[in-house]
């Protein structure tokens, strides 16, 4: 346990990603620094110019740019900070009601999630909208890389970083890959499903494993994803943190263990609940060949190979009477293709499969952290085989 423990990225770790910034003085990151517009950019200096930024606000950027550390520890022990003591990583909150189901409650529980995969949750997940860069990409320009992007500069988010509110402004422009809260996965099984064995088509960066788990009552955890760093990452967690139960991951796409002769002779009828959070088409784009966003391009492609081959898959693997319990929200985005009603057509075709309409609960989140929703509330969808 020692040795994973150590693996977690620490404050001093983090730190030193944006240590090595080469600028001098106020003149050298006026000489050197570019704004970024879109895929574009332009000499500061030009760009100031145009825009009538004052030298007071360049040089309040460049102030937070020379005391980054007062930003980024603050972010760190807000967003990735564990606990110190390995006890301490157990959910000790009792779980949440029925009735009150929210994923940012107790959102401490999402940092173990955020440090393990922080390059995957802040970097590497694209937003579905053009232009829209993520979290660290943002970050290692703005600190490294002498790179400000135009919103940084725009009269809104100057009037924040005045007020020492820069965090403000990293948080609300840029894209950061959601979460979801191994808190309300515990709370969901104590409170709703009360399964024991637990098998999830994706493993949402391992929370699930990690919700799952804490339930004293659950002994198997089955999980498969297609981004190897999450499978290895949370196989060794759960080998570590949680022995006495079985943990087996599986690194390919749920609709090609649907193929998997040997997969379905192991667990046909096996476990009594399935559940995730799954992709919402083209909102977040994560990285994998294998992502079903790559591998069906069109809206119709992907629910018939993707969401129908899932489903039919965890209606074959689940006992009579066993419950499949997914979380979706509706949305609209300018890249893809028009707007959808997901939870209508997704439901239609799990509907299809299992034969019964389902039973809804609605999340209580005051808001939802991914890009723009057409539907604000996410639904906790439920269906019984």
């Amino acid at each position: 346990m020692d040795t994973l423990y150590m693996r977690f990225l620490s404050l001093e770790k983090f730190l030193e990603i944006y240590s090595k910034n080469n600028l001098k003085d106020f003149d050298d990151f006026m000489k050197k620094t570019k704004v970024r517009i879109g895929t574009n950019t332009k000499p500061l200096i030009q760009y100031s110019y145009e825009k009538n930024i004052s030298k007071n606000d360049l040089q309040m950027i460049f102030e937070n740019i020379q005391r980054r550390n007062e930003y980024l520890e603050r972010f760190y022990m807000t967003s990735l900070k564990v606990p110190d003591n390995k006890n301490d990583m157990h959910i000790s909150d009792p779980p949440m009601i029925q009735s009150k189901m929210n994923n940012n409650e107790k959102v401490n529980y999402k940092n173990v999630i955020r440090n393990m995969f922080y390059k995957d949750i802040l970097e590497k997940t694209k937003s579905g909208l053009e232009n829209n860069p993520t979290y660290m990409q943002v970050l290692a320009d703005f600190y490294l890389y002498n790179i400000i992007d135009y919103k940084i500069l725009t009269p809104s988010a100057l009037h924040y970083i005045k007020q020492g509110r820069i965090g403000s402004v990293f948080s609300s422009y840029y894209f950061r890959a959601s979460i979801m809260n191994p808190y309300l996965v515990y709370s969901l099984n104590h409170s709703v499903l009360k399964g024991t064995k637990i098998f999830t088509p994706t493993m949402g960066w391992g929370s699930y494993c990690y919700g799952f788990l804490e339930c004293p009552y659950v002994s198997e955890y089955v999980g498969t994803d297609v981004i190897p760093n999450v499978c290895k990452k949370t196989q060794h967690f759960a080998t570590a943190f949680y022995p006495s139960k079985t943990t087996t991951i599986y690194c390919e796409p749920s609709e090609d263990l649907a193929k998997n002769y040997n997969f379905k002779r192991k667990y046909r009828e096996h476990f009594d609940v399935v559940f995730f959070s799954p992709p919402y088409f083209r909102l977040e784009l994560y990285s994998g060949g294998k992502q079903s966003t790559s591998r069906y391009k069109s809206y119709d492609e992907w629910l018939d190979k993707y969401w129908r081959k899932t489903i039919e898959l965890c209606h074959f693997v689940l006992v009579p009477g066993g419950k499949i319990c997914y979380i979706l929200s509706g949305y609209g985005s300018e890249n893809t293709e028009g707007i959808y009603n997901l939870i209508q057509d997704m439901n239609n075709i799990t509907k299809d499969v299992f034969k019964c309409s389902p039973k809804i609960l609605k999340m209580h989140n005051k808001d939802v952290h991914v890009t723009k929703h057409r539907e604000t509330d996410e639904k906790i969808i439920i269906f019984k085989k």
